[in-house]
């Protein structure tokens, strides 16, 4: 690929194998922020990039987004990231999360080769993303969005836990224009579950938007005002990947709508993606469809 590529947004995380276990009964699927991701942005017609760590045998994981027109620059590890999530009750912010292998962390030189105007950072773990990776990024002049997960989640005895104790914070949110927190990350950053007040105290580190998500839907605080979209899906049958949708679609959204547009498309689009298992597998028809049938305020 040429260095003169230039993609409207950028998705970088590692692939993960997520077993997902409800009272339903469990399901093997292909995940990752990077690939939920992708998939909500090649939807909207987009030209979509995603840059990817994963073992050799999983690589026809992604040719789902290779047939959505997703360039895919996928990097060859000796071990893919496997993660379980079990959801003991219908609260999908309710879940254990549990680890059994990791892939190698990115490096600045790998995202040398991909010119982005945006980029998502969807990263599962500490340490998958350093701040020098996020450095090289925003040295391309990129707007970076990025989901707290990657930065307050830890690997403790085989759990996926969460530390509050992040040493680059203040670092890493200088460089972020967009973040993203759901309730329980927002809470551990800030010790308050009201999603405004926390996006008010994280603001104070330079971020100017904000994507907090909760179990009914998503608040946004950008340009000084706060916009609020429920999720109104028909099914809670894919709900793992809700953030990493929700994050992506906004932030897709955003390149050519207003904070309030981009709040109510990415809840719509959002909540279609959880009627199902896997990514968002509908266009940008359904989405515009969901708005008038399901947000008479939008409409």
């Amino acid at each position: 690929m040429s260095n003169a590529s230039q993609y409207d947004i950028a998705f970088l995380g590692q692939y993960t194998k997520d077993t997902i276990v409800t009272k339903e009964g469990s399901h093997i699927v292909n995940g990752g922020a990077y690939f939920y991701g992708a998939a909500a942005a090649a939807s909207m017609g987009l030209k979509v990039a995603a840059l990817t760590r994963l073992a050799p045998e999983d690589f026809p994981s992604f040719r789902l987004l290779l047939e959505r027109g997703v360039l895919v620059r996928a990097i060859s590890t000796q071990q893919s990231t496997c993660l379980q999530l079990l959801y003991p009750s219908d609260n999908p912010d309710e879940r254990m999360l549990s680890v059994t292998s990791v892939a190698e962390p990115f490096e600045p030189a790998d995202v040398g080769s991909i010119s982005a105007h945006v980029w998502s950072i969807g990263a599962s773990i500490r340490g998958e993303v350093s701040l020098a990776v996020l450095e090289a990024i925003k040295a391309k002049g990129a707007r970076i969005g990025l989901d707290a997960q990657g930065f307050v989640r830890v690997v403790r005895d085989g759990r996926l836990s969460y530390d509050s104790e992040w040493p680059e914070k203040a670092e890493v949110l200088s460089l972020v224009d967009v973040f993203k927190a759901d309730v329980v990350e927002a809470e551990l950053l800030t010790g308050t579950r009201d999603l405004r007040q926390a996006a008010l105290m994280l603001a104070r580190y330079g971020v100017p938007e904000f994507v907090l998500t909760h179990g009914d839907g998503v608040v946004v605080y950008a340009e000084g005002s706060f916009f609020e979209a429920p999720f109104r899906p028909k099914s809670l049958v894919g709900r793992s990947g809700r953030g990493d949708t929700c994050l992506a679609s906004y932030l897709a959204a955003r390149i050519s709508m207003d904070p309030e547009k981009a709040t109510f498309w990415a809840a719509a689009l959002t909540s279609l993606k959880m009627e199902a298992l896997g990514p968002f597998s509908g266009t940008r028809a359904d989405v515009e469809s969901a708005l008038r049938e399901r947000y008479a305020r939008y409409a």
